[in-house]
Protein backbone atom coordinates (compact mmCIF):
# COMPACT_ATOMS: atom_id res chain seq x y z
CA UNK A 1 0.00 0.00 0.00
CA UNK A 2 1.41 3.40 -1.10
CA UNK A 3 0.56 6.22 1.00
CA UNK A 4 0.75 9.80 -0.67
CA UNK A 5 1.96 12.84 1.59
CA UNK A 6 -0.05 15.48 -0.70
CA UNK A 7 0.36 18.05 2.46
CA UNK A 8 4.80 17.89 1.67
CA UNK A 9 4.07 17.85 -1.74
CA UNK A 10 2.15 21.02 -1.83
CA UNK A 11 4.63 22.75 1.16
CA UNK A 12 7.46 21.87 -1.39
CA UNK A 13 6.08 23.34 -3.83
CA UNK A 14 5.16 26.76 -1.82
CA UNK A 15 8.92 26.42 -0.51
CA UNK A 16 10.11 26.61 -4.00
CA UNK A 17 7.71 29.16 -5.48
CA UNK A 18 9.05 31.45 -2.73
CA UNK A 19 12.47 30.68 -3.31
CA UNK A 20 11.79 31.41 -6.97
CA UNK A 21 10.22 35.11 -6.04
CA UNK A 22 13.13 35.83 -3.74
CA UNK A 23 15.74 34.92 -6.56
CA UNK A 24 13.86 37.65 -8.75
CA UNK A 25 13.20 40.23 -6.44
CA UNK A 26 17.25 40.33 -4.95
CA UNK A 27 18.33 42.27 -8.21
CA UNK A 28 15.75 44.84 -7.58
CA UNK A 29 16.29 45.13 -4.14
CA UNK A 30 20.40 45.71 -4.38
CA UNK A 31 19.24 48.35 -7.17
CA UNK A 32 16.81 50.04 -4.58
CA UNK A 33 17.60 53.72 -3.15
CA UNK A 34 16.68 54.99 0.14
CA UNK A 35 16.26 59.03 -0.23
CA UNK A 36 15.93 59.97 3.51
CA UNK A 37 15.24 63.67 4.05
CA UNK A 38 16.96 65.13 7.43
CA UNK A 39 16.51 68.30 8.76
CA UNK A 40 19.61 68.92 10.66
CA UNK A 41 21.98 70.20 8.38
CA UNK A 42 25.29 68.70 8.31
CA UNK A 43 27.99 69.78 9.91
CA UNK A 44 31.19 71.86 7.91
CA UNK A 45 33.28 69.55 6.32
CA UNK A 46 36.19 68.49 8.83
CA UNK A 47 39.51 69.42 7.02
CA UNK A 48 42.02 66.66 6.41
CA UNK A 49 45.33 67.05 4.40
CA UNK A 50 45.45 65.13 1.22
CA UNK A 51 48.52 62.52 1.71
CA UNK A 52 50.64 62.89 -0.97
CA UNK A 53 49.64 61.35 -4.55
CA UNK A 54 50.30 57.10 -4.62
CA UNK A 55 50.32 55.71 -8.61
CA UNK A 56 47.40 53.74 -9.21
CA UNK A 57 44.90 55.16 -6.56
CA UNK A 58 42.78 58.44 -6.48
CA UNK A 59 42.25 60.22 -3.33
CA UNK A 60 38.30 60.01 -2.42
CA UNK A 61 37.95 62.79 0.70
CA UNK A 62 35.94 62.37 3.78
CA UNK A 63 32.15 63.09 4.59
CA UNK A 64 29.43 63.13 6.83
CA UNK A 65 27.29 60.13 6.96
CA UNK A 66 24.12 60.22 8.90
CA UNK A 67 23.81 57.44 11.50
CA UNK A 68 22.30 56.25 13.83
CA UNK A 69 20.50 59.73 14.51
CA UNK A 70 23.53 61.77 13.84
CA UNK A 71 26.36 63.07 11.82
CA UNK A 72 29.16 60.45 11.85
CA UNK A 73 32.64 61.53 9.98
CA UNK A 74 33.86 58.83 7.53
CA UNK A 75 37.05 59.76 6.66
CA UNK A 76 39.17 59.95 3.17
CA UNK A 77 40.08 56.73 1.79
CA UNK A 78 42.72 55.99 -1.12
CA UNK A 79 40.71 54.33 -4.14
CA UNK A 80 42.44 52.09 -7.22
CA UNK A 81 41.66 54.42 -10.03
CA UNK A 82 39.92 53.40 -13.03
CA UNK A 83 41.54 54.50 -16.25
CA UNK A 84 39.07 57.27 -18.34
CA UNK A 85 37.10 58.06 -15.28
CA UNK A 86 37.76 60.45 -12.41
CA UNK A 87 35.82 60.34 -8.79
CA UNK A 88 32.90 62.80 -8.07
CA UNK A 89 33.17 62.91 -4.68
CA UNK A 90 29.81 62.86 -2.74
CA UNK A 91 27.74 66.19 -1.64
CA UNK A 92 25.05 66.99 0.87
CA UNK A 93 21.94 69.31 -0.82
CA UNK A 94 19.21 70.78 0.75
CA UNK A 95 15.58 69.94 -0.83
CA UNK A 96 12.37 70.94 0.26
CA UNK A 97 12.21 67.82 2.71
CA UNK A 98 15.38 68.37 4.62
CA UNK A 99 18.86 67.26 3.48
CA UNK A 100 19.63 64.50 1.34
CA UNK A 101 23.20 62.46 0.83
CA UNK A 102 23.76 61.85 -2.85
CA UNK A 103 26.83 59.14 -3.18
CA UNK A 104 30.53 59.53 -4.52
CA UNK A 105 30.82 57.99 -8.22
CA UNK A 106 32.91 57.78 -11.22
CA UNK A 107 31.85 59.86 -13.91
CA UNK A 108 33.68 58.45 -17.51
Amino acid sequence: MIVRHEGWAVRRKIAALGFGIALLAAPLAARAQVAVGITLAPPAPRYEPVPPPRPGYVWAPGYWQWAGGRYAWNGGRWMAARPGYHWAPGAWSQGPRGWNYADGHWVH
